[in-house]
């Protein structure tokens, strides 16, 4: 199966440090548990100046290098390798974020998975280094096709809707405890549990193959 993984806080808890980030620059003291809405500037009371200068952080090698994994992540995405899944990464970053963003899958084991950059959120930059990997619009997006997705933000989630058969997970975080489940969606607290949804899918998929 073709497996859709997020990122930013599905693979690596980045709002976490950018909590510890935002009370050390600008004595915002807001924790991860009481981030409850998904805009950052607005759940940490942020100038514009100042999100800007957040971002510009978050988007440092230094600053992705240091990420801690989600809890369990790693060990679920070697296994489903090793099951003979292809996943990818989708991610809404930057993609002028990509030597970072690789470097941190090779310090984790995750060498060689490919990250796919695209505009989640209408903010694709328009002057990307001659490096940087292109940004998918969403309409080069949907074009792509994918048997299951995980993700945490809601308007990411809300895309997601228009990729016909693929089921949707919805990685746990306090900015998407509001968040409407729609039809072929499952929340998740842990990796154990996504993993345990792919053996499911992955059995009824088979199942459906065979009586074809």
């Amino acid at each position: 199966m073709r497996i859709y993984i997020d990122f930013d806080d599905v693979l690596c808890e980045t709002a976490r440090a950018l909590s510890h980030a935002a009370k050390k620059l600008f004595q915002r003291n807001v924790p991860y548990e009481q981030i409850k809405v998904f805009d950052l500037q607005h759940a940490f009371m942020l100038s514009s100046d100042e999100i800007d200068q957040l971002m510009g952080l978050a988007h440092q090698p230094g600053f992705l290098a240091q990420l801690e994994p989600a809890p369990g992540a790693i060990e679920a995405v070697t296994e489903l390798q090793s099951a003979g899944h292809e996943v990818i990464i989708v991610t809404g970053r930057p993609s002028d974020c990509h030597v970072g963003s690789v470097a941190w899958l090779d310090n984790h084991g995750l060498e060689g998975v490919e990250i796919i950059y695209v505009d989640k959120y209408g903010r694709a930059p328009n002057d990307l280094p001659a490096w940087a990997p292109q940004i998918l619009t969403l309409e080069q997006f949907y074009k792509l096709r994918f048997d299951v997705a995980i993700d945490d933000a809601p308007t990411a989630l809300d895309l997601l809707t228009e990729l016909a058969g693929c089921r949707i997970v919805i990685f746990n975080r306090p900015w998407n405890a509001e968040y409407q489940l729609q039809p072929g969606m499952r929340r998740c607290d842990s990796w154990s549990e996504i993993s345990e949804i792919i053996r499911h899918t992955e059995t009824r998929t088979s199942c459906a193959g065979n009586r074809m």
